[in-house]
């Protein structure tokens, strides 16, 4: 029968779960009961050597996730040295009196190998051992750990807001993202780990000083007083026994000590550090050079040992030669085993005796000759957001930013109003914006811009303040109120004049509501109105089967409700809209006409919006032969732009934006009643220069609607 290796008795307890309380237990009986001499040997000589594992495994880690377990290893090599400590110190107050060899071979090698019997210079090793690893090693180790997390955890939202960057832009997949985000979150539980377990480094050097003169005065009064030595034998004796004790624990100290160095100043890339320190350090030619000519001058000095100066001069300066002629255009520098096929250069492999320029162009052409394919083009996002750098805490749930969420709340809101599922908004950091602003971009071109301060409250003026505020001025970004950015400590005092005050959060939340929302139609496209029909067909199969694409193409139906959209009808009622499509598709595939056709149908909701459960709608009309003259120029312009005479196009918009913000003012909704042929038109007309002025035609009043008129509007 085989007998099992060590590696696989431990590889067996590790996956059985019992490794870790093994390993507790033994910690507990080395500080409970004494251990034979034989017995701490081995433990002594396994530490050791664990502590050489560590060093060397921070040392050949191609970055510090590849050791994420390293806080912990570190905590339990402490743990495991300090019971050590605990056994030693026992054995030797117990059996020093006995002999150098009482407390063990290696504590008697140490203590007499090291420091050649002499427990003054043992002392002084051990002193100068202590200052290496508290003074040096774990102090600016437990610095680095401490700089090293804070960093981390404040750059974690720009790395995130970079990884999602990368996947909206189609650099990366959902995989790789994925993968990216875990190694984000895992960097930052590895320097936060290794800021705490700096402090149980610096706590074991601390602890090895203590044990030091304890043992040598618990050594002394035991030698002298129970076992009556002489105070010369008992010093010589238990302060060797010490020291060695000493110096067998803290050389596996300092080389963890060192090991946690190494792996908090690592960089974060994938590299061997031989690799860096060589190629970084000794890839100077200048450094080398200069570093040559000191060396050599200082080694032509009388009395200084000239031929170890010259010697070493003469190597970095040949060292420094060596890097020139390697870096230098036109050396030939022998690339890959000799006699290899060359064959790669399109592929961009290395070719046997091409210089290090001939492989640079090599490359080049290799990159330039490489077909352009989809990956080059990158996806273009329907609603995007980008902030500077001073508003990513607003988007960081970890520093209680409530973008998000608000964001969310807002297309929520804004998909149960329009009736489509408003698209997600990808938010990005931009360097190049200023630090407190935002841009809105819809399918890639920027519609909206501001600028917010995260530590402020933005206090608006709603036209009925009682007083003025001490603060920047500025003006609300959804709106164009006027607004003053204000300290939050001012809120209750603007909340008494009569201000309405919002935090940063909500104010871009609310400029992205109003752009989404004056944006609707642009949002909605062939598939969402793909979707919208496969969801009415789960419930009116037989409407969706009749219409598209019996009856009317998809991007017809796409054309009317985008009409209605940009309306301001919500498209809630898809049953109502596509049986009216359906009806009036076999007289017209026109998409005003099936727009007229529609709106019709949705009087009663179009009403209500406008004016509520109101018993009157108060409305606007046109003089009649006003009216006669707009009919005629739309049947002249057929199925292009009514031609309204210049002169008349601005009296009649002026008139228009005149009465309907004296309604506005008095409250009640503005609302311009016209025949159906010309309302289309005159929809169009004052869609953008008027937006608070509905134009409604006669036929899409409901027959129960009383009306009222409020004024007419002539020549």
């Amino acid at each position: 029968m085989k007998t099992p290796s060590f590696t696989q008795v431990l590889t067996t307890l590790a996956r059985s779960g019992l490794g870790a309380p093994v390993l507790l237990l033994v910690i507990l009986l080395m500080m409970i009961i004494p251990l034979p001499a034989l017995l701490l040997d081995v433990f002594f000589t396994f530490n050791i050597a664990i502590s050489l594992i560590v060093l060397l495994a921070s040392i050949y880690a191609l970055r510090p996730l590849d050791f994420a377990a390293f806080p912990t290893v570190l905590l339990v090599a402490t743990l495991l040295r300090l019971a050590l400590n605990v056994a030693s110190t026992r054995i030797v107050l117990l059996e020093g009196h006995n002999g150098g060899d009482a407390a063990g071979k290696v504590i008697e090698a140490f203590g007499h190998f090291v420091v050649g019997g002499n427990y003054a210079v043992g002392i002084v090793v051990f002193a100068i051992l202590m200052i290496i690893n508290f003074v040096v090693v774990t102090k600016g180790a437990g610095r680095v750990s401490e700089v090293s997390a804070r960093f981390t955890l404040d750059a974690m939202p720009g790395k995130q807001m970079a990884i999602d960057a990368d996947l909206n832009a189609g650099v990366i997949d959902q995989a790789e993202a994925k993968r990216r985000r875990s190694e984000v979150v895992q960097e930052a539980d590895f320097y936060g780990s290794m800021d705490g377990a700096s402090k149980f480094v610096r706590g074991d050097a601390v602890a090895g000083i203590l044990v030091l003169f304890i043992n040598i005065i618990g050594g002394l009064l035991i030698g002298t007083l129970q076992h009556k030595l002489p105070v010369g034998q008992a010093a010589e004796i238990y302060v060797l026994l010490t020291i060695g004790d000493g110096l067998v624990a803290q050389i596996p100290a300092l080389l963890l000590s060192v090991a946690a160095a190494i792996m908090v100043t690592r960089a974060s890339g994938r590299a061997d550090m031989g690799e860096q320190v060589v190629s970084q350090l000794f890839g100077s030619s200048q450094a080398l050079g200069v570093t040559a000519a000191i060396i050599g001058m200082m080694g032509l000095i009388p009395g200084m040992p000239n031929l170890v100066f010259l010697t070493l001069a003469g190597g970095c300066g040949w060292m420094a030669w060596r890097v020139y002629r390697r870096g230098a255009p036109g050396i030939s520098v022998t690339v890959g085993a000799p006699g290899g096929g060359g064959t790669a250069a399109a592929a961009g492999a290395a070719r046997p005796g091409a210089t290090l320029a001939e492989e640079a162009a090599a490359q080049r052409s290799a990159a330039e000759s490489r077909e352009v394919g989809w990956d080059d083009v990158p996806q273009v996002d329907t609603i995007g957001m980008e902030v500077g750098y001073r508003l990513i805490p607003l988007v960081d749930k970890g520093q209680n930013g409530q973008l998000l969420a608000r964001i969310k709340a807002v297309r929520r809101k804004l998909s149960q109003d329009l009736g489509f599922l408003v698209a997600a908004v990808h938010i990005r950091d931009n360097l190049d914006l200023p630090p407190t602003a935002y841009r809105i971009s819809l399918l890639g071109v920027t519609v909206a811009q501001a600028e917010v301060f995260p530590e402020r409250e933005l206090a608006i003026d709603p036209g009925q303040v009682q007083g003025e505020l001490p603060g920047t001025p500025t003006r609300d970004p959804a709106f164009g109120l006027p607004a003053v950015w204000i300290d939050p400590g001012q809120r209750e005092m603007a909340q008494a004049l009569g201000y309405t005050v919002v935090d940063p959060a909500t104010v871009i939340a609310t400029h992205l509501n109003h752009v989404l929302a004056s944006h609707a139609p642009e949002l909605l496209g062939h598939e969402e109105v793909q979707e919208l029909l496969d969801r009415l067909a789960k419930v009116s199969p037989r409407v969706v089967q009749d219409l598209v694409p019996k009856t009317l193409p998809l991007r017809v139906v796409v054309r009317v409700l985008q009409g209605l959209l940009a309306e301001h009808v919500p498209i809630r009622d898809m049953r109502t809209i596509a049986e009216t499509l359906a009806e009036q598709a076999p007289r017209s595939q026109d998409a005003d006409v099936l727009l007229a056709a529609v709106r019709a149908r949705l009087g009663r909701l179009i009403i209500q919006q406008i004016n509520g459960l109101g018993d009157e709608l108060p409305v606007i009309t046109l003089d009649p032969k006003l009216e006669q003259i707009l009919q005629k120029a739309v049947q002249a312009g057929g199925d292009g732009p009514a031609p309204v005479e210049p002169g008349l196009a601005e009296r009649l918009h002026q008139t228009l934006g005149e009465t309907a913000g004296r309604q506005e003012l008095a409250g009640q909704p503005a609302v311009l009643l016209v025949s159906d042929a010309i309302r289309t038109m005159l929809a169009r007309f004052v869609r953008h220069g008027i937006p608070n002025l509905h134009v409604l035609g006669f036929g899409e009043i409901p027959e129960d609607r009383k009306l009222k008129v409020i004024a007419t509007v002539g020549k």
